[in-house]
């Protein structure tokens, strides 16, 4: 989990850093605010899913999952929202492609650990 929050991080800040690069100012700022609007809300997701609650069991953390990702799709709007009524100049375009960046690299995580997992969990102890 914390590989893809580090991983969001570095794809958004290098992305933004090209695009500042290419396109000026207006674009870099723009695309580091749309990578920000993808990982803060999934850092409050991640934040929920591994903070120690009183009840160990499956159903604390079906709960937990549900209000993380509530809160997640609430803190996504509420950015997005602060991000397009206060700032001005604004590049929608590389906004959306620094959340789309951003959004991208939490996939490559899911299917990068996915490959993996189950390579190690299909070896026995005799190595086949």
């Amino acid at each position: 989990m914390l590989k893809v929050l580090v991983g969001q991080i570095g794809i958004g800040a290098v992305l933004a850093a090209a695009l500042w690069g290419l396109y000026g100012h207006v674009a870099g700022y723009s695309s580091l605010l749309g990578s920000l609007t993808c990982e803060i809300p999934n850092a409050f997701l991640a934040l929920r899913l591994v903070v120690p609650r009183r009840d160990p069991g499956a159903r604390a953390l079906i709960q937990a999952a549900y209000i993380g990702e509530l809160g997640k799709l609430a803190l996504t709007v509420l950015m997005f929202s602060v991000v397009f009524a206060m700032v001005r100049p604004l590049s929608a375009a590389a906004l959306f492609a620094g959340f789309i960046a951003a959004q991208l690299m939490t996939i490559a995580g899911l299917l990068l650990r996915d490959g993996r997992e189950t390579n190690e969990t299909t070896r026995n102890k005799n190595g086949d």
